[in-house]
């Protein structure tokens, strides 16, 4: 392309654009003078040889080596104009994810980005690198990304007039912004500019071959020795469509109340009404959890994802604030990252394994074994992220991280579908069956069971709704439709709803009676909203309303509905303290029963209301550890108004590798 211009100044202009393009992009610590000086050595090269072309020394660059933050490749969009970006899929990546970035994907808070080419993220061309709020003139960089703005109109920034250099950028985006570039570089090769290149600009770059001589000689040892280490990855990799990433959770607990809990046990005694034990304080626990994920590109647009899963609680009473629960409420003063990862603890197991694919640019399927519900839907910019880095969980229990009467299944068996209609509109549409990792098989995992498949047993079709009204916004209408099996746990022959496969209810059911009960039905219906306001602080909130069939088999007991609500207001404070941090403060209540409270065998308490007050604070402590302390104050708790308040404390270590 290069030999094509026979005019050494318009030979030198154009590699001078190349160069800066390709050098400021891939984020290499060296001064931008040094890119111009090399740009100049390289140029008199090329004029001493036609046959010397700069993109055949390139092009053995492997540019996650250049790039100094390997480890993450798609925490940041350098958007180049003109150029719309292809679909990227990797699903999690180890690195921390920015403040910035979750506003960036709020809109898909956890899932995978429909089309990141054509998200709110969208450039428009600036005139002057002035105009970008982030770029002064003392950046190292600045000369180099004004001659790329002002001179040869290749760059753009971010809506927030902010061009954000310090990020890392993925293939995609290097490969978007070089094209546009060379764009850039064909119009000059066409119309062969006479002032593409000033007599000045040739003295200068004279002048700075001479000046940085000693530093061009370790710029070329620098990219030799990333080109050896490239080899050496090329021949040593796991596997050339398959990344490993690794996730590491501790948490140290402990709880405290001025007195013993009530909680009920999930079966009647003698006179029908629900047995009732008391608890005392459970004593300080240190716990772990491991994730390892296996992410398989086949096309650069898929993802094939194999999880495993391995936790040192135990499996009952699991994590420490569990010790507190009726029977069905597990969870409800904790989250899974403090719990066995399986049925048993110590045991490796698959908690997800799905295959995820494009059809066009506005449509992707999910379609698996085993997926997460809340990896794909219920989403929060501020507590609950699977994307754009490492998973964030901001929370100290499933009450604050989701809506607790949403859905009955956590890891499912089926199929999710999600139609990116237009910048504002974004539908899901999903259906699952029950597999869930922590219940043992038999009886539960009814989707791998062949007496019963994957439409019978447990299972919700759900459809959501998500509203953009802005960047920074996002509202999420829900409509669950839940089938869920009764189980005979307690060997008496009578089947109850139970085992944390009821939502929209927590607990456990029966007739009322103590009998026996057929397979239930609900309608769950959900609003789910959140707002950042201004940079270091938003909103957010959650509202549910599920209604349960339970249908009796003894004959003259006629069928019943449980009525139940939730609600959640937060606040949240990005880069609180510093950059990356997010502190949260919640209110909610879990579940307050309307109607049908006879049937909660448990769940209902004597008739009070429970509800909490929450907080945490995600602090990045580098790329890959994070500290997350956080409390719950539980008033009561199990819907008994005379317990006493329950206190609990809980800190955790996140790791990312």
């Amino acid at each position: 392309m290069f030999n094509n211009l026979k005019d050494y100044p318009n030979q030198l202009s154009v590699k001078q654009a190349l160069w800066m393009t390709i050098l400021l992009s891939s984020c290499v610590a060296i001064h931008p003078l040094q890119v111009l000086a090399e740009t100049k050595n390289t140029a008199s090269e090329t004029a001493e040889s036609e046959h010397t072309v700069i993109p055949e020394k390139i092009s053995n660059i492997d540019i996650n080596s250049v790039n100094q933050d390997p480890q993450n490749p798609n925490s940041v969009k350098l958007v180049i104009s003109t150029i719309n970006e292809p679909s990227e899929l990797p699903v999690t990546n180890p690195s921390i994810t920015s403040v910035e970035e979750f506003t960036d994907f709020s809109s898909n808070a956890t899932d995978l980005t429909l089309n990141p080419g054509d998200t709110n993220d969208s450039m428009a061309q600036v005139n002057s690198v002035s105009q970008f709020r982030d770029v002064s003139p003392s950046d190292w960089a600045f000369t180099a990304l004004q001659s790329l703005v002002e001179r040869y109109g290749c760059i753009a920034g971010y809506p927030d007039a902010t061009f954000r250099g310090n990020r890392a950028m993925t293939r995609y985006e290097f490969a978007a912004g070089l094209n546009a570039c060379l764009d850039r570089i064909q119009e000059l090769i066409a119309t062969a500019t006479a002032d593409a290149v000033t007599k000045a600009d040739l003295e200068t770059l004279e002048r700075l071959q001479g000046e940085f001589s000693t530093e061009l000689a370790n710029l070329r040892g620098r990219v030799d020795a990333l080109e050896a280490k490239t080899a050496i990855l090329e021949d040593q990799q796991f596997s050339t469509t398959t990344k490993l990433y690794g996730f590491a959770w501790m948490n140290l607990a402990a709880g405290f109340s001025d007195g013993n809990i009530q909680r009920e046990l999930g079966f009647r005694g003698a006179d029908g009404n629900p047995v009732i034990d008391t608890v005392n304080d459970p004593s300080t626990t240190f716990t772990g959890l491991v994730w390892l994920d296996f992410v398989t590109s086949f096309t650069g647009r898929d993802s094939l994802v194999l999880q495993l899963a391995m936790g040192t609680s135990n499996s009952f009473p699991g994590p420490l604030a569990n010790s507190y629960a009726s029977a069905g409420l597990d969870y409800s003063f904790a989250d899974f990252t403090t719990g066995p990862g399986a049925v048993t603890p110590g045991e490796v197991t698959v908690r997800e394994l799905y295959y995820q694919f494009p059809v066009g640019d506005k449509l992707q399927f999910v379609i698996g074994p085993r997926f997460n519900y809340f990896r794909f839907l219920e989403g929060n910019q501020f507590s609950f992220a699977f994307t754009k880095g490492a998973p964030i969980f901001n929370y100290i229990s499933f009450n604050s991280a989701n809506s607790t009467l949403v859905n009955a299944i956590d890891r499912g068996a089926g199929a999710i579908a999600m139609w990116d209609m237009s910048d504002k509109f974004l539908l899901k549409l999903a259906y699952m069956g029950e597999t869930d990792e922590y219940l043992p098989s038999p009886p539960f995992n009814s989707a791998s069971d062949p007496n019963q498949g994957l439409f019978g047993g447990t299972n919700t079709l759900t459809a959501e709704l998500t509203y953009k009204p802005s960047r920074t916004a996002n509202v999420r209408f829900l409509y669950t439709r839940t089938n869920m099996q009764g189980y005979d746990v307690t060997g008496s022959g009578n089947r109850q709803l139970c085992c944390g496969l009821t939502e929209p209810f927590y607990g456990v059911a029966d007739d009322g009676l103590g009998g026996d009960v057929s397979n239930g039905t609900a309608d769950t219906f959900g609003i789910n909203a959140d707002w950042r306001i201004t940079p270091k602080f938003g909103i957010f909130g959650r509202y549910t309303y599920g209604s349960t069939k339970v249908y009796p088999t003894t004959p003259g007991v006629p069928d019943g509905e449980i009525n139940t609500q939730s609600f959640q207001l937060g606040m949240a404070f990005p880069d609180l303290g510093k950059e990356g941090a997010m502190g949260q403060l919640s209110f909610l209540i879990p579940m307050d029963i309307t109607s049908g409270r006879d049937y909660l065998v448990s769940g209902a308490g004597n008739g009070g209301t429970w509800y909490e007050i929450e907080g945490s604070y995600f602090v990045p402590i580098s790329s890959n550890i994070a500290l997350v302390p956080s409390f719950s104050v539980v008033v009561n708790p199990n819907n008994f108004d005379n317990n006493p308040t329950i206190f609990i404390g809980n800190l955790r270590t996140q790791f990312n590798f």
